[in-house]
């Protein structure tokens, strides 16, 4: 019987340290950023989400939502144990810092994970960027924009494929509430997606909810942009309704295309 008892204690602790050889590894609060003002010292950090062993896994680098001006990051549970490496991002928050400051702060988090990714197991040639809501609108303004990553170093047209959950396609509600602008006053300046459609841009999969409870016409915004790229010529842009959500909702189902996208089976 004491034999038995300790072939069954050694089976166990075999199979947990299995477990934990190939799991998932969450490393925290790492700093991104060269800015050295206080604000942006505990601000710019980002997490990695990745396999404990394996390389050359698809990258995921997700942008919060919180309307420009609250969020925090965080991996989203439907993306871990999929084989993906997940990047998930803080940036600097309105009225703080400028619209201009937080795309930057994105830009810098893309570049960052281009350089360094491989030591997490994840693939420079296969970075995916997305987020929901205002990350959503960081993903299309830093993909569509190559100002802001070519500061950096990077460029915008060697992201994989962009991935915006219900991201705002004009000028985002933030900036123009900053600019004693109402919610319901379009406006599209050089910090509205639309602005910089181009043909060349990485491959594009919009995802919204139901027009009818989507966040002010959001779907809306996002089938004129699918449109002028479509007019423009480029040769990959996808959108999708997924009828029944709201803003909220879409997110699950959201979540799910990616990870379709991501591994080919969209």
């Amino acid at each position: 019987m004491k034999r038995i008892t300790i072939a069954l204690l050694c089976l166990l602790m075999s199979l947990s340290a299995l477990g934990q050889e190939v799991g998932y590894v969450l490393d925290k609060d790492i700093s991104y950023s060269t800015k050295k003002d206080t604000y942006s010292k505990k601000r710019l950090k980002l997490d990695i989400y990745h396999p404990r062993r394996g390389g050359d896994c698809p990258v995921l680098v997700w942008f919060h939502g919180g309307g420009l001006t609250g969020g925090h990051k965080s991996v989203p549970e439907a993306l871990k144990e999929q084989g993906l490496v997940v990047v998930a991002v803080n940036y600097r928050l309105l009225p703080a810092v400028t619209v201009r400051d937080a795309i930057d702060d994105a830009a810098e988090a893309v570049a960052w994970t281009f350089r360094n990714i491989s030591s997490y197991g994840g693939s420079p040639s296969r970075i995916y960027v997305s987020g929901h809501s205002a990350g959503g609108y960081l993903t299309m303004m830093l993909g569509f924009d190559k100002e802001y990553l070519a500061r950096y170093g990077a460029d915008a047209d060697a992201i994989a494929a962009l991935l915006p959950l219900s991201g705002q396609a004009i000028s985002h509600f933030a900036y123009r509430d900053m600019n004693g602008m109402g919610a319901l006053q379009p406006l599209v300046d050089e910090y509205a997606p639309l602005y910089w459609v181009r043909k060349d841009c990485p491959p594009t999969l919009l995802v919204t909810g139901d027009r009818e409870d989507e966040l002010y016409g959001r779907y809306e915004e996002n089938a004129y942009l699918w449109r002028m790229m479509k007019l423009s010529g480029h040769p990959s842009v996808t959108l999708v309704e997924h009828k029944g959500t709201n803003h909220n909702t879409m997110l699950a189902p959201g979540l799910a295309d990616i990870l379709e996208y991501i591994f080919g089976t969209y």
